[in-house]
């Protein structure tokens, strides 16, 4: 899906118009250097709605960002749309974000979320699983390349002693797995909010472990290289917007939550208000750069790299320009 998003804020327009008074002795009147319109990358699941939040909500017009939306069903997606520089920016975990820096040489300029007590194992209730290697045999539900598809398969899977092939991976985006957890075609689920507690609620599935015990999964905002380095002033004011989209997330919970459950009622999800309120509970915004990022990068990064899905440890110095959000703070 792509929106293209245009106007002028009163800022803009006065800030035109100085510059025009300035260069009119030049023989012309020139509008005020416009900020570049970003390409924003999302998932719908209850990742990306932080991000959905930010697009929706005005605040990326108050700093004067236009923006077109590319939405699809998980992150690694978007990364790889970056990757192919279809998109400027995306979210995405951990080890998508190592794959996509791999193959693209793609930048963090901020951690903006985790998201680790929104992502879920969970079973078909009526199996009675209580236990991860209780899979052994069964139908596996997974977002195959997505982070918590190879976090499940590289530590929680091999953690209890299941390794590929002692459970059949079921390859499908996690947007479909409630309908196939209720159609009774897979027995078990590696998905996120608000699917996981949509299955809770309906007494279609049961967890079996959360992901926060095993990863807090920080979840990045990346951008390709190339805007980087040409936009510096674009990238630092939709940081600025970030910083509000926190204050929005801690101190008015009901706007936002508002905001989001329309989404997913006009996609035709059903789900009470309170479910959904309890989902994106689960989601902690706080743009910053965490003092423990790196070794918890680099862990991730090692495990790709044994597994053969990067060919090199990224260096993070390089990786993460945490110079955008202190200027966009200060």
């Amino acid at each position: 899906m792509k929106v293209l998003h245009t106007g002028m804020t009163r800022r803009q327009y006065l800030a035109g118009a100085s510059a025009g008074v300035l260069v009119a002795g030049l023989g012309g009147v020139r509008p005020a250097l416009a900020l570049e319109t970003i390409r924003q990358g999302y998932q719908t699941n209850m990742w990306g709605m932080p991000t959905y939040y930010l697009l929706k909500s005005g605040l990326l017009a108050k700093y004067g960002v236009k923006f077109e939306e590319f939405a699809v069903p998980s992150g690694n997606l978007t990364m790889q749309q970056m990757v192919a520089r279809q998109v400027d920016m995306g979210t995405y975990a951990g080890p998508s974000f190592a794959i996509g820096h791999d193959k693209g040489g793609l930048i963090a300029i901020a951690m903006i979320e985790y998201v680790g007590k929104t992502a879920r194992v969970m079973a078909r209730k009526d199996l009675g699983l209580t236990k991860v290697e209780q899979l052994r045999g069964k139908k596996v539900a997974n977002q195959t390349g997505s982070s918590t598809g190879n976090i499940f398969v590289d530590q929680i899977a091999k953690g209890a002693g299941l390794n590929k092939g002692d459970y059949q991976e079921i390859r499908m985006n996690v947007n479909d797995m409630v309908a196939a957890m209720a159609a009774k075609t897979v027995d078990a689920m590696v998905t996120v909010e608000p699917y996981n507690a949509i299955a809770e609620a309906d007494g279609i599935a049961n967890t079996l472990v959360d992901f926060y015990s095993f990863d807090k999964l920080p979840v990045f905002m990346a951008a390709t290289p190339e805007f980087v380095d040409k936009h510096p002033d674009t990238v630092v004011a939709y940081l600025k917007a970030w910083i509000d989209v926190e204050k929005d997330f801690k101190q008015n919970p009901k706007k936002v939550a508002e905001t989001i459950y329309s989404f997913y009622t006009s996609k035709g999800y059903t789900m009470s208000q309170d479910t959904f309120a309890k989902a994106l509970a689960r989601v902690e915004v706080n743009p910053h750069w965490p003092a423990d990022l790196k070794p918890y990068m680099q862990h991730h990064a090692e495990i790709l790299l044994k597994e053969n899905k990067i060919k090199a440890i990224p260096n993070w110095d390089k990786a993460f320009r945490t110079d955008f959000l202190k200027k966009a703070g200060a």
